[in-house]
């Protein structure tokens, strides 16, 4: 079973989908739409979002591009709900910088609070898992350990979605081909597999930390093969099993308008 937020008709609306894409509310409803209908706006997926988790270098592939040593331990930084948006929605590439990039990346919906979390009940914390493209600013990547609040913290740069799977029907999260498309062409193109922490590690590493709460992601990082989005490109990031995230690039003046 798949679960969303979406906007329809201009009503809010939190909607489980099943395997033939019939849509039902919270309330048991079924509404007669299709999931591709222009009536439908989709919201970031967790209602109520706790800490963003979020990992550098997670994929040795990646730091090699990157020109850094795959990491000993876990690369985490947060992230904030400001960055957040939907599927289908547009983020902004800011004026006057020369590299922003997309990250495709499997997310772990934590579903119940733990601490000291052992590897093996890992996974009994997770709800289920979504999509996320977390878009980097690179002209200010001044140290990749540390992101900084202009590369990784930027309104819009978090788009989620479309939907969160059931655990249970995403029988191997360690083990799903990852793509990202950019304008038609695929560009980015691994495995969850590559991961150096997986979910199980990273659950338990952080839950050491801090008590992880409902609500709660982690953001998995992502594999080699990132290139500049420019405004007008569209952007899909694919997760075998769990589903495709459409982003449209716009420019800084045309995403804040009359605030810009």
């Amino acid at each position: 079973m798949r679960h969303a937020r979406i906007i329809l008709d201009g009503r809010e609306r939190d909607i489980d989908i099943d395997a033939q894409d019939r849509i039902t509310t919270s309330e048991g409803e079924t509404l007669d739409v299709d999931l591709n209908s222009d009536r439908i706006t989709w919201l970031p997926p967790v209602k109520n979002p706790g800490t963003i988790f979020a990992l550098g270098l997670n994929y040795a592939d990646h730091a090699t591009e990157l020109a850094f040593e795959p990491p000993k331990e876990p690369l985490v930084f947060i992230k904030h709900a400001n960055t957040l948006t939907g599927h289908k929605q547009v983020s902004y590439r800011p004026d006057n910088i020369d590299y922003q990039h997309y990250e495709c990346e499997l997310v772990a919906v934590i579903g119940k609070q733990g601490k000291n979390i052992k590897r093996e009940e890992a996974l009994d914390y997770v709800a289920g898992y979504t999509v996320c493209n977390d878009f980097a600013i690179r002209d200010y990547l001044e140290n990749y350990y540390r992101p900084n609040l202009r590369v990784k913290s930027r309104d819009s740069l978090l788009p989620m979605g479309p939907w969160i799977v059931n655990t249970a029907d995403v029988p191997n999260a360690n083990k799903l081909r990852l793509t990202t498309e950019v304008n038609g062409k695929i560009t980015q193109d691994g495995s969850t597999q590559d991961m150096i922490f997986d979910v199980p590690f990273l659950i338990e590493y952080l839950s050491k930390i801090m008590t992880l709460n409902p609500g709660d992601m982690i953001a998995t990082g992502t594999p080699h093969g990132v290139a500049d989005m420019q405004p007008g490109d569209t952007v899909v990031c694919t997760l075998e099993a769990i589903g495709s995230l459409e982003t449209r690039i716009v420019s800084e003046k045309d995403y804040y308008g009359d605030n810009y």
